[in-house]
This record gives structure tokens, C-alpha cells and sequence, in this order.
């Protein structure tokens, strides 16, 4: 309005609606802050958190939602990767909570706004925290219950069984042996899991239930899997070890539970003639596991096995071993057919 619109000696009726206010020196308050009773850890500069948010200004008006985009926001806290007020904000949280963060304008996006932000509006962000870890977490081992009769302990190289109920931190379920009815089956340190899975199954025995807590480093990453696991999301499995098969020394894919026969090489060339074929070294290799005196490591493809033992001999891959070729493990350390 400029001055000459307005009469001389006038009396001037002004209608305000105060959207909001501030003082520079304010800084960020927490309002209606609802925490989870079980609280065991809190968020700290450094740790990576994802949250869900609506973002509104002082009179409600809505500029910005998580939830319409059905993604959590995810980000490190306390290092400048958010705005100021945020960054102070998301310190000092528990997984689980819901607080709301009201943020003057000097520790949000100032004078110039930002987008459908108006420059120096007060912020309010109503936020529910998913979960957050840091990137020096390893896992978390619980366990629940062990039989009377807990000696033997799984290792690297062991076959197990097993049921597990995956989540994430919030309760939202993933995935279920349980609920498809079979377990789910590995041989431990293959890489056939994700490491944090493998390192939850270690010293584990039979018959025991455990709670296994993973961080995304150690799961399924920033990445997630697609339509299953969201992305940097910590993962919990409740696990159920039913069976375990004690796997071979590491490096063999074979062994013999006695002496070895001082004619072996004989022995598998039936037909005499000086050379055996993958025909021949298979059926004899399987002849040995059926009977006890060998053993094959487990969960593994058996055939494929053997098949990797014949092509380990047969060093000029020909096709066919000579007694030449033929060499046992500690014959020929770097080789571990037999």
C-alpha cells in the first residue's frame, strides 16, 4: 500500500493473520514426544537413522510427507548432512519414538526458503523413528533358550537346518520358514547367507533359539532387496537350529573316516588299463561314502564335487587320470580332491 493511497489524518483498521513467529536467538524445541518403554540405546552423531515425517509449517499447512512417498527419509545424523535443526533434532532418539521437532528459520532453510517452503517460516516436523545403527555395529546375539546338552557347536563348513521369523526392528515381518513349512538349509561360511547371518549362526547347537540382530553392513545393505527388504534397514531373525552335519576340514571336499588303501589307484581303475575315467572315479568315490569309508562335505551338490575332485587329477585335461597324475592331498598340498 503506498502512503499517497492513504488520506491525510487517517484512522487505518489492519485485519492480521500471524502465521508465525520467532527470535533469532531461539533454538529447536521437542514437543509430544512418546517413547518406547523399551529403550536400550539412542541415537548419536554418526549413526545412520531412518524415520518417517510430515512436514508442516506453524498453521498446519502440510509441505512435505515420508509417508505419501511410502519411503523412509534416510540419512546420518549430527553431521551436516540435514539442516541444522533436524541434525539436533534426531539426536537423543529411541527406535520406535515419535516426537515432534518445531525448527526456527535460522536452523532450517532461512530467509530464502526452499520450494514450497516460504523464506523465514518455522518448520514443524511430526517424525517416527524406524531404526538406525552406526557403521562400526556388529551384530547383536540373544539367546533365548540352549538344550541341557549344548556341546557341539556349529563352525564354518557345517551343514545346518534351521527355522527363522525375519523382521525388522519395528515388528514388520519379511519372511517366515515357519509360515512356508521347510528350513531353510546352508553350509556356514560358503557365502550361501548374508555375513551378518553367517556370523549369527556360529556357535550355535542344536535344539537352541537365538535372536539375531544385523545391521545393513552386514545384511542386504543401502541397496535392500527390491519389494522385500527396504534399503539400510536392520534386520532381527528369530532362529530355531534343528539339524547340524559337521562339515570336513577346511579345504577338503573329501575325506576317508580310515587308512587309505596303499593300491588306490588300482582299485578305482577297474577295467586295469592304466587310466581312469570320470565314470570310474565317481562310481568308485560313491561307493566309499555309501559304505562309511568316506565322506563328501556336506550340502554340497555331490556330483559336482566329484566332478571337481576327476578335474583336479586330471591335470592335463584329457579326460582321464594315470597313475602319473594321480595324488592325494598331502601328496600335493595344494590340491584337495582326496
Amino acid at each position: 500500500m503506498a502512503r499517497k493511497d492513504i488520506p491525510g489524518q487517517a484512522s487505518l483498521v489492519f485485519d492480521v493473520a500471524l502465521l508465525d513467529l520467532h527470535n533469532p536467538k531461539d533454538s529447536i524445541s521437542i514437543e509430544n514426544k512418546v517413547v518406547p518403554e523399551n529403550c536400550e540405546r539412542i541415537s548419536q552423531s554418526g549413526d545412520f537413522l531412518r524415520y518417517h515425517y510430515n512436514g508442516t509449517l506453524l498453521d498446519g499447512t502440510l509441505f512435505d510427507s515420508s509417508y505419501s512417498r511410502n519411503r523412509t527419509f534416510d540419512t546420518y545424523i549430527g553431521q551436516g548432512y540435514v539442516i541444522p535443526g533436524m541434525d539436533e533434532g534426531l539426536l537423543g532418539v529411541c527406535i520406535g519414538e515419535k516426537r515432534r521437532i518445531v525448527v526456527p528459520p535460522h536452523l532450517g532453510y532461512g530467509e530464502e526458503g526452499r520450494g514450497n517452503i516460504p523464506g523465514s517460516a518455522v518448520l514443524v516436523f511430526d517424525i517416527h523413528v524406524i531404526d538406525f545403527h552406526n557403521p562400526s555395529d556388529s551384530i547383536s546375539i540373544t539367546s533365548h533358550y540352549k538344550p541341557p546338552d549344548c556341546s557341539v557347536l556349529s563352525k564354518k563348513g557345517d551343514y545346518l537346518k534351521y527355522h527363522y521369523n525375519a523382521s525388522l526392528l519395528d515388528g514388520t515381518l519379511l519372511d517366515s520358514t515357519w509360515n512356508l513349512g521347510k528350513t531353510y538349509n546352508i553350509v556356514l561360511g560358503s557365502g550361501q547367507v548374508v555375513l551378518g547371518m553367517d556370523m549369527g549362526l556360529r556357535e550355535m547347537c542344536v535344539g537352541e533359539k537365538r535372536t539375531v540382530i544385523i545391521p545393513p553392513h552386514l545384511g542386504y545393505g543401502e541397496a535392500g532387496v527390491d519389494g522385500e527388504v527396504p534399503g539400510s534397514a536392520v534386520l532381527v531373525f528369530d532362529i530355531e537350529l534343528l539339524e547340524l552335519v559337521a562339515g570336513l576340514p577346511e579345504g577338503y571336499m573329501f575325506i576317508w573316516n580310515g587308512e587309505v588303501s596303499p593300491n588306490l589307484f588300482e582299485e578305482i581303475d577297474k577295467d586295469g588299463n592304466g587310466e581312469v575315467l570320470l565314470e570310474e572315479f565317481s562310481e568308485y568315490i560313491h561307493a566309499q561314502v555309501a559304505s562309511g569309508k568316506g565322506k563328501l562335505a556336506p550340502g554340497f551338490d555331490a556330483e559336482l564335487v566329484v566332478k571337481n575332485m576327476f578335474t583336479n587329477q586330471d591335470r592335463n585335461g584329457d579326460g582321464k587320470v594315470t597313475a602319473e597324475e594321480f595324488k592325494l592331498k598331502d601328496q600335493e598340498a595344494k590340491h584337495d580332491e582326496l
